[in-house]
């Protein structure tokens, strides 16, 4: 990645950490420079002083507003536009005017879902104020003319996750509190674990691959939120058969708040990505591995 330092923002969300601990691993962490809203807000035209610019070769974005029904309300409309389409319009205006190169993460959610099979090529077609802020994210980076764009769906890692969640209902069906849980399954996709998009990230940056938009996400079958539940449930406490699949208008016919569209079909195609010689593990495997290390972790 050359020389000059490397900038990561969003450190300690889930891909931030995750980014953070390969960099520690690779024995890098004295090139990087770490940094999360309370210290660089990339949404505030103003914070940009702060930070020696030429400094930076490059910036990998880790910052995201992912509360994707909050995005619904008055209030959070503005917290997602700022932290999804001005900070990455920002950080592409700065990168592109000191030539670093500039990393930054999409979303399945910039598509309406109606695709079972998502390309780079799909046109932007977002149904919820997120998915819209996350286009707009997306279309002001790729005017940094050194930029790659990952885009993924289904993130899990270090930090709040489907699967952990999962995984304490489990705990609450097995210990009588809960009968049963509902769980959607008619919306499609595959999981992206956050050690798997670091290591891509980190892949394209020192193979020099070729600027733009690559889809990231683990391979393997496409399955259903649902499918995923009853893994977790069977992992955690042999109660797999107590998740009840419904369809989203039915999980969210109750809402009391405002809820977010969700893309029926979220699976991206691969094999752009796979061309420049990385392939992303089947998320199942990977999946078994987390569950085993929840075990580890919850179960001590």
């Amino acid at each position: 990645m050359g020389s000059k330092r490397t900038l990561v923002t969003g450190c300690y969300g889930q891909l931030g950490r995750a980014v953070r601990a390969l960099v520690e691993t690779r024995g890098e962490a004295e090139s990087f420079d770490f940094c999360d809203i309370d210290t660089f807000d990339m949404g505030d035209p103003d914070a940009y002083g702060q930070l020696d610019w030429d400094a930076y070769g490059t910036v990998i974005n880790c910052g995201a507003y992912t509360a994707v029904d909050a995005a619904e309300t008055p209030e959070g409309r503005v917290a997602c536009w700022r932290a999804n389409a001005t900070g990455p319009s920002l950080l592409a205006r700065t990168c592109a005017a000191h030539g670093a190169t500039l990393v930054h993460i999409s979303s399945d959610y910039v598509f309406d879902g109606t695709r079972e099979l998502h390309t780079e090529d799909e046109p932007l077609s977002p149904l919820g104020v997120y998915g819209q802020s996350k286009a707009a994210g997306d279309l002001a980076v790729m005017g940094c003319p050194a930029h790659y764009i990952l885009r993924s769906s289904w993130v899990i890692g270090d930090g709040k996750n489907f699967v952990k969640t999962m995984w304490s209902l489990s705990d609450r069906v097995a210990s009588g509190e809960l009968s049963q849980v509902t769980v959607v399954d008619d919306q499609e996709g595959r999981l992206t674990f956050t050690d798997q998009m670091a290591a891509a990230i980190f892949h394209l940056l020192d193979c020099g691959a070729p600027f733009g938009l690559y889809d990231m996400t683990g391979s393997g079958a496409v399955r259903s939120w649902a499918d995923i539940a009853r893994a977790t449930f069977e992992a955690a406490n042999g109660n797999g058969d107590k998740v009840v699949p419904v369809t989203t208008a039915q999980y969210y016919a109750s809402a009391k708040g405002p809820v977010a569209p969700r893309p029926e079909h979220s699976a991206l195609d691969l094999s752009k990505l796979e061309a420049t010689g990385f392939s992303p593990r089947d998320w199942e495997d990977e999946l078994a591995e987390y569950l085993e290390s929840l075990r580890v972790e919850l179960r001590a």
